[in-house]
């Protein structure tokens, strides 16, 4: 067959036709042919396209792989499939011209015609293999997939109405309204545009003087100045910020089982409020989410950044199994959901669908899957402490001018003690004084035959490699550890006591001891050096009972065996000893923790929590000892073996001359009193990426942990056209050279995914729905762009502007096309319903968060505090580890906040906010379901919330306007709906008024469409 007649068929198959043909053959084609070219123009996409799904080296249905020419020509199970140049007694030939094959859609008669033909010429092969993906096809994405495809910017083009336009995404939008026949809407009227305006941008409604303002101002800038004005209001990074942790599923509690709250999670959203508000870049702000631990690591903002890996549930019952294989297996699970959520947030890209087997419908390889997995395996969920230098160099001054002071006052007191305290020692040691017995404790572990307890009936566990030898508990500070069942009794006062040898002194952070709650979040605990170096410290849950005892580092504890033991006694006081004798000075802090029996256990090289981090201790434990009750110096000093070095204050007291009590007595009230006034570094933990150095990643076969293959370097998919998806790096690279590369990777300008994927986000949330309606898709299986050349040209743009998203915000709440009415057209809705070419703006309905928002700003309770810890509308109980969240509607300016500063639990429910359709933060939510109910209209009507709204907002338009039901009734659309009620409306409402009261409107006005949709 000749090339111009290959090439004509294969134009009227697939190009659209003769005239398409015509374009693609060329004068001296005879002359040019090469069978090789036209197997690679033709054939090879044939195969590619209708064969290979089923004949390739990862599924071989009949033991068939058409992807090479010695696989092809040595055929499957029934033989030999091609015979070239002999195409009737070719095999595969008789199953294509009997439509055997592909068995559920026959190839046609034109496709079968080139197939034919090809085996009749030769079979000659033309690339060594065919890469399935390369080309798409009707079941799957090639590698020219559109949006694989590099971000091109298209002009502007052409339209008849060339009045209407107000920028060029007027000009994308208007040529296609003008090619489906449809036109514009006119521009909406004021009041709707600064009501639209306000909750897109900031999630809240505007004031009706505000609109006023708005409506009067004759500046030919006015509307671009409300758009400045919104852009640069805080409250825009509140809104903003909760679609994105919508899509990165940020919740502050643990999920599954024990769904154990996570009181730290919470600088991460207020990193990503804060960052939107500041207009950070959006490459910055992605790279920073990925990497900002590694890329500044002194800048605590960027290690809060990182709450974005770790923002999904957490398998605590999974992690901590005594099974190795089914750690292994939530492992891998956990890692699915972290490079899943990566490359959907960031690339809509679905690469987590390759874990088992390439992907079903996009090119994305097995081998690619775990390449992002080897980028990503260092990923641990964690606490990191985020105080920033500055903090630090304020508390280290603050420190050194406090210690000084209460350095010169205590050795002023210790100058009157001290010569009284020799002389009762030396009493003592003459034998003039009674012994104490050593206390009894509670449990005792000796660990001599195992973790269980020696004394005390408590049965015990080893995990992550814990060793017992020599009668000591070996712990390596990586992953040992280990932890006995539930105590039986209940503990409040308490002393903690073991002997312990350290691996060496550099560590820092270690419990050697705890007393937890069941899931870690609450805990006293011996820690080692975790804020001062080699300084012994009484840890807890927050640093909530934590203080500097003030003693001197550890200098012999990797040499040789250390008792160390804290009291915790009732009145708040927390003592500590090293080797029977007092370490520092005691302090008093909150009461201690009352541990109810059966929900608290005692973990050994751990501080609190789960293994990992710099939780975990490295050394010995010789022996542990738990109290019930706070010992006295002299009975801690008696089970150390130590002679009691302990003076009691009335000892003392009655030694001294009257002059010398008054003294001391002064100087004691100026010690305290400087000890309260004691600077304290604050609480500055964020839950955020705990990263450990991983081990080199394996692919594994059909995902399965027991069936290892090769082992596999970072890198990313090789189907993004421009960005190389080899990141340079070997199977055993540092963590931090593995997200790093993965963040620049990612961030590429040349990636066409990344630009494309937000400036498609943008879009959706101020029109309701993408250009791309799968927002977290955008291969095979999701939908196709509406107006693919005004994607390109946001997601150029936004490169152009140095990826800042107000300033895409700008352009496209600018623009005619989103001022337009929302007032239906029959004819226009006939032949768009779904308004997808853009002929009208579609009304949306306020997001739950903002029907509560909103109802709070109007009824004038809305508290603006921002940031920090958030408010909880649940109560938490705790019961045999696992924590439910029980729904409240407690009272309070504190409970009035944004919504956004909710505790997000991922057990804990809101009536209101679930009625519409808040999503469950377990799982990513690209775009929210948008119902109609009966119980949204029940909860409006019946909920404690909007029940209680109803009179705040009754009360602020009394307080406003007066008795008048007139004003009353005036200043109450005013407030709810930004407008004057007609006269129909002033009377129904005065009826209502009248007969049941102003806040009877106002329940109404809650419940009414107008207040819930925006035009």
């Amino acid at each position: 067959m000749s090339r111009t007649h290959f090439v004509i068929l294969w134009s009227l198959v697939f190009g659209g036709g003769l005239a398409s043909a015509h374009l693609h053959a060329e004068p001296n084609a005879e002359a040019s042919f090469d069978a090789a070219q036209e197997f690679d123009d033709s054939i090879a996409s044939l195969l590619a396209r209708r064969c290979l799904e089923c004949h390739n080296p990862s599924d071989m249905k009949g033991g068939l792989d058409l992807t090479s020419s010695a696989a092809a020509l040595a055929g499957g199970d029934s033989g030999p499939s091609i015979s070239p140049g002999k195409r009737e007694k070719s095999l595969l030939w008789e199953r294509i011209i009997s439509d055997e094959m592909p068995p559920k859609s026959p190839l046609s008669a034109a496709e079968k015609e080139m197939l034919g033909d090809w085996i009749a010429s030769g079979a000659d092969w033309g690339r060594e293999s065919i890469d399935r993906f390369r080309y798409t096809s009707d079941v799957r994405a090639g590698y020219d997939w559109w949006s694989l495809q590099p971000v091109v910017r298209a002009p502007a083009p052409a339209v008849k109405d060339a009045k209407w336009p107000r920028n060029p995404v007027d000009a994308f939008v208007l040529a296609k309204l003008e090619a489906e026949g449809l036109a514009p809407s006119p521009e909406a009227d004021r009041r709707t545009l600064l009501r639209r305006l306000a909750f897109d941008l900031t999630g809240l409604p505007p004031t009706p003087e505000e609109v006023a303002a708005f409506v009067a101002d004759v500046d030919p800038r006015a509307y671009e100045k409300q758009v400045d004005r919104l852009l640069a209001s805080p409250d825009y990074g509140e809104r903003w910020a909760r679609h994105w942790l919508d899509v990165v599923r940020f919740g502050e509690s643990n999920g599954f089982e024990y769904d154990e709250p996570r009181r730290n999670a919470w600088p991460y959203r207020d990193w990503v409020i804060a960052a939107l508000n500041r207009d950070l870049p959006f490459d910055e702000f992605a790279r920073q989410q990925l990497a900002g631990d590694v890329l500044a690591p002194d800048d605590a903002e960027a290690i809060k950044a990182t709450g974005f890996l770790v923002a999904g549930a957490y398998d605590t019952a999974g992690q901590n199994q005594q099974s190795d294989a089914m750690k292994a297996v939530v492992r891998q699970d956990e890692l699915e959901d972290i490079v899943g959520t990566t490359c959907q947030t960031f690339l809509a890209l679905t690469a987590n669908c390759a874990r088992c087997h390439d992907h079903k419908f996009d090119p994305i390889r097995q081998v690619e899957y775990y390449q992002l997995t080897s980028a990503l395996s260092g990923v641990r969920h964690g606490e990191r402490d985020v105080t920033s230098a500055a903090e630090r160099a304020e508390f280290a001054r603050r420190s050194a001018e406090t210690s000084a002071e209460l350095a010169e006052l205590a050795a002023q007191v210790e100058a009157l003690e001290s010569p009284i305290r020799a002389q009762i020692r030396a009493e003592r040691a003459g034998g003039s004084a009674a012994t104490v017995s050593p206390p009894r404790p509670l449990v005792r572990w000796d660990f001599d035959e195992g973790p269980h307890a020696s004394q005390g009936n408590l049965p015990g566990t080893l995990h992550g490699g814990a060793q017992l030898r020599n009668g000591a508990l070996l712990l390596d500070g990586k992953e040992a550890f280990a932890a006995s069942a539930p105590l039986e009794t209940e503990l409040q006062a308490k002393t903690l006591e073991a002997w312990v040898s350290l691996a060496d002194l550099k560590q820092g952070g270690g419990g050697v001891m705890s007393v937890q709650s069941l899931d870690g979040a609450v805990f006293d605990a011996i820690v080692f050096a975790e804020r001062e170096s080699a300084c012994w410290m009484a840890g807890s849950d927050g640093f909530a009972r934590t203080r500097s005892f003030g003693g001197p580092p550890e200098t012999e504890g990797d040499r040789e065996l250390v008792h160390v033991a804290i009291v915790y006694a009732a009145d708040g006081a927390i003592t500590a000893y090293r080797n029977g004798i007092p370490y520092g000075e005691p302090y008093v802090a909150d009461p201690p923790v009352r541990f109810q029996a059966g929900e608290a256990q005692v973990v050994f090289g751990l501080r609190h929590g789960t293994a990992g981090g710099n939780r975990m201790l490295a050394g010995s434990i010789d022996r542990a000892q738990l109290y019930d009750r706070a010992l006295s110096p002299a009975e801690v000093a008696a089970s150390a073996g130590a002679a009691s070095e302990y003076v009691s204050e009335e000892a003392l007291v009655a030694r001294l001359s009257p002059a010398e009590v008054a003294t001391r007595a002064a100087l004691l009230t100026r010690l305290e009193a400087l000890r309260k006034s004691t600077p304290v570094l604050p609480n500055t933990t964020c839950y955020a990426v705990a990263p450990r150095q991983p081990e080199p990643a394996r692919l594994l076969l059909r995902g399965d942990i027991r069936l290892t293959a090769d082992v596999v370097k970072p890198g990313g998919v090789a189907a993004l056209a421009g960005v190389p998806a080899d990141f340079g790096l070997s199977a055993d690279a540092p963590e931090a050279e593995r997200r790093v590369a993965l963040s620049r990777w990612i961030t590429d300008p040349r990636n066409p995914l990344f630009p494309r994927v937000i400036a498609n986000r943008v879009w959706q949330y101020h029109f309701g729905i993408g250009l791309v309606d799968t927002p977290n898709d955008f291969g095979f299986g999701g939908s196709r762009p509406s107006h693919p050349l005004l994607l390109d040209w946001l997601a150029a743009t936004l490169i152009d502007e140095q990826w800042s998203l107000k300033e895409l915000h700008r352009l496209i709440v600018l623009s005619a096309t989103y001022r337009q009415t929302s007032r239906p057209i029959p004819a226009a809705a006939r032949l768009d319903a779904e308004n997808r070419w853009l002929w009208r703006k579609s009304p949306v309905r306020l997001e739950a968060e903002e029907v509560r928002d909103a109802a709070l700003a109007i009824a004038g309770e809305l508290n603006a505090v921002r940031t920090g810890p958030g408010f909880r509308d649940y109560n938490e109980v705790l019961r045999s580890g696992t924590y439910t969240y029980e729904p409240a509607d407690p009272l309070g300016p504190e409970f009035n906040r944004r919504s956004i500063y909710r505790v997000w639990a991922r057990g804990g429910r809101n009536g209101l906010l679930d009625a519409f359709d808040c999503p469950d933060p377990s799982t990513t939510t690209p775009k929210r379901a948008v119902t109609t109910t009966p119980l949204q209209a029940l909860a409006l009507l019946n909920s404690s919330f909007i029940l209680r709204m109803s009179e705040k907002l009754a009360e602020r338009v009394v307080r406003e306007v007066g008795e008048n039901v007139s004003d009353q009734i005036a200043r109450t659309y005013r407030l709810a709906y930004i407008r004057d009620p007609s006269d129909e409306e002033v009377l129904i409402a005065r009826q209502a008024v009248e007969r049941h009261g102003l806040s009877a409107l106002t329940r109404a006005i809650y419940n009414s469409n107008e207040f819930l949709y925006v035009d």
